[in-house]
């Protein structure tokens, strides 16, 4: 094992022990299985029972509900029972947080049980607490005497149990000797691991949860390396990044998070965390897992064999963007770049730099450059006929690059082979050169005298690197690339090209933030350039007419606030708006892509905020909910972030109830958190603000709070 997988270099799917759920095997290279939870009331048996059929027949493998009392634990027979009586006998998993009694009575109904470590048997109440080392084993002994019985209760009725820690309630005790850390969230798991292994129960499943994808991805990593070292065995892994929010932020965390553990054959099942109906969840955990599914991936390259990493220079446990210098805005300090391809584009005009976030105001002649605006255009041999806004330049292939008067604003791309002849030759190169660098190049003397050139001073200030890969594992190979460069000693900036070839919108989402999010979160590529191929670009570009019945999700008028509401609507649809359902991701969304250079500048710069190595929005911090939740959270989270999308960099956290909330305040700048029926209590940080707060006003009064707290500007 290299550190917490099989390889750096090649797919290879982890062994973990094999985990019995009902009739389903899971771990030991059993397919990823794919999961979702109930957003009803338990009590409600047939609300319940309807949510739970929509989920299985999407395709839901298991399905989790909450039982936050014995009341709820209790009717999980009922729910079971009424879910059998009409054929279906998918795994149900009971969700406990806080409540030993309710997990006792579920484990000998349902086929898992779901623990917190974090709330199971200790409390949280932010308070920082000194332990001595015998008073720290006299808490592991009280842990212990409260949760052995679940242990064997689960061993006599054959249940499985997932220990599920997040990253928002870890138990005081756990805070005050390990902070707010991964590790701490790695050890509040083990300590549960085991008193379960010490009773022989192996049936278990465990989980690292974290609304930030970062700390989310370390945290397993950390659990791997730190089974092997114990038990020199892994259990299985269930996946998910907590509080993910809704549509194409929610899709696109999940995927940063989710899909840089797949990439590393990490993960038996997952579930995405979507603030929406959870039947939509499974479409996204499908996205994801298809990618690993096909046997020829396994076996994938096999002429293209990478050697292995023998030297790290980088720890995959601790986050440090790799170090470089600046090429103009590019590396050094700069927040990572965004270079957008409207190089299939046959006739590019103003009215296209619209789509990557410059708008042209004619009777002022000012352009408007937003926040996510793209750092640089690639128009391959196209010279524009118009003047270019604000910094904005072009990148241009090496042979038209000769055409272009204005150097400053035109910089040539090169392929490798003609960058070093045109030096060697003393051929012109431009103030800021770009060169294409293949991973088909890895170990070959023509990537070290590439290197080797670049010790050159004059020519690497100015020469930015792009890496890209063919290969099926793109992801490794790149990564491997990034290993060279490191020991080697060069330190050009890199600009990460990951090309797609899937059809859908939903599909390329998930493939750019797999590939991207897995080298972003550990610190490698100082921009990034997502490209489409020419049969995909069509696909997206393609103009259909057809009748469809869609549920559209429309602003409407609230109070004279703007909010989001469902209308199902049946009409035929034709040219542009039939591009806009297939530009966009599917369920909730809140962007209207008209064309295939918005949808990919929107999904790079989200991309960039879920790995937090550029800020760029308002971030939501938004749980899925179920339950336990206190109000209608997908209304309040459209609520709130129709009024609060233009702040720019602060992190909102929308939570159902307090399980989580609190403790996720520690991600969150502001949060608004269901305490009550009808009741909210608004935070700053972790701390309190406002107590019981009317559902009706809340929303108004967290605006209050923003605008108290200079955290709010007029739009």
């Amino acid at each position: 094992m290299q550190l917490y997988c099989n390889s750096l270099t090649q797919y290879s799917r982890l062994k973990t022990r094999e985990v019995k759920i009902g009739d389903l095997l899971l771990g030991n290279f059993h397919p990823v299985r794919l999961q979702t939870m109930t957003t009803t009331d338990t009590m409600d048996t047939q609300a319940t029972v309807e949510q739970s059929i929509r989920c299985i027949e999407a395709g839901a493998e298991l399905v989790r509900i909450t039982a936050p009392s014995k009341r709820e634990a209790e009717n999980l027979l009922n729910i079971k029972n009424e879910l059998v009586k009409r054929g279906y006998k998918t795994p149900l998993i009971a969700d406990i947080h806080f409540t030993p009694n309710a997990a006792e009575i579920a484990a000998r109904i349902v086929e898992k049980v779901r623990v917190n470590p974090g709330n199971y048997v200790d409390k949280k109440k932010f308070e920082f607490i000194e332990y001595t080392d015998i008073e720290y084993n006299e808490e592991i002994d009280r842990i212990r005497e409260r949760f052995t019985p679940l242990v064997k209760i689960c061993r006599q009725y054959g249940t499985a149990m997932r220990i599920g820690t997040n990253h928002g309630s870890l138990s005081d005790r756990i805070m005050s000797r390990y902070g707010d850390t991964p590790m701490g969230m790695v050890e509040s798991a083990m300590e549960f691991l085991r008193i379960a292994r010490d009773e022989n129960y192996h049936n278990i499943v465990l989980s690292m949860k974290a609304s930030n994808p970062k700390v989310m991805v370390q945290a397993y990593r950390l659990l791997i390396q730190q089974m092997d070292a114990e038990f020199g065995e892994h259990y299985p892994l269930h996946l998910g990044v907590t509080e993910a929010g809704d549509g194409e932020d929610g899709r696109i965390k999940s995927a940063v998070g989710i899909g840089t553990l797949l990439e590393d054959g990490i993960g038996d099942t997952i579930r995405v965390s979507l603030t929406e109906d959870p039947e939509f969840e499974i479409p996204v955990c499908r996205d994801l897992v298809k990618r690993y599914e096909e046997s020829e991936l396994l076996n994938a390259d096999r002429e293209k064999v990478i050697l292995p990493v023998e030297q790290m220079p980088y720890s995959p446990f601790d986050y440090k963007r790799r170090e470089t210098f600046a090429v103009d805005n590019i590396g050094g300090h700069h927040v990572p770049a965004v270079v957008a391809d409207l190089s299939k584009i046959e006739k590019i005009t103003p009215a296209h730099l619209q789509s990557i976030g410059y708008t042209y105001n004619e009777p002022t002649d000012k352009w408007n450059i937003g926040d996510a605006a793209a750092d640089y255009i690639f128009t391959g041999d196209q010279i524009l006929d118009f003047a270019l806004p604000g910094t904005l330049k072009v990148i241009i292939n090496a042979e038209a690059h000769a055409n272009a008067e204005d150097k400053s604003k035109y910089l040539p791309i090169y392929d490798t082979i003609s960058f070093l002849a045109a030096y060697n030759k003393g051929e012109y190169l431009g103030n800021i050169n770009f060169v294409m660098v293949g991973a088909d190049l890895l170990g070959t003397s023509l990537f070290l005298d590439l290197l080797t050139h670049l010790n050159n001073k004059e020519l690497a200030g100015k020469t930015v690197l792009c890496f890209y890969s063919e290969h099926k594992n793109a992801m490794q190979s790149i990564r491997k690339m990034f290993v060279d460069v490191m020991n080697f000693g060069n330190k050009n900036p890199v600009i990460i090209i990951c090309d797609s070839n899937w059809q859908t919108a939903d599909e390329h989402l998930i493939h750019y933030s797999t590939e991207c999010g897995a080298l972003l979160l550990d610190g490698f590529g100082d921009g990034i350039c997502l490209g489409i191929t020419k049969s995909s670009y069509r696909e997206l570009s393609e103009v259909k007419s057809e009748k469809v019945r869609v549920k559209s999700e429309v602003l409407v008028a609230d109070g004279g606030h703007l909010g989001m509401e469902d209308e199902i609507l049946e009409v035929d649809i034709e040219s542009a708006a039939t591009n806009v359902l297939s530009l966009n991701a599917s369920g909730r969304n809140y962007l209207n892509n008209l064309s295939p250079e918005q949808f990919i500048n929107s999904t790079a710069f989200t991309i960039l905020q879920a790995t937090r190595t550029r800020i760029s929005k308002t971030e939501y911090i938004s749980c899925p909910s179920c339950g336990r939740t206190l109000f209608d959270l997908q209304e309040t989270t459209a609520k709130i972030r129709s009024r609060t999308n233009h702040l720019k960099g602060v992190k909102i956290a929308i939570m159902g109830c307090i399980v989580n909330g609190p403790g996720e305040m520690a991600d969150a700048d502001f949060g608004y958190v269901g305490s009550g029926v009808g009741k909210i209590t608004l935070y700053k940080g972790k701390d309190i603000v406002k107590r019981n707060v009317d559902s009706a006003i809340a929303v108004d009064e967290l605006i209050n709070l923003l605008k108290e707290s200079e955290a709010w500007v007029d739009v």
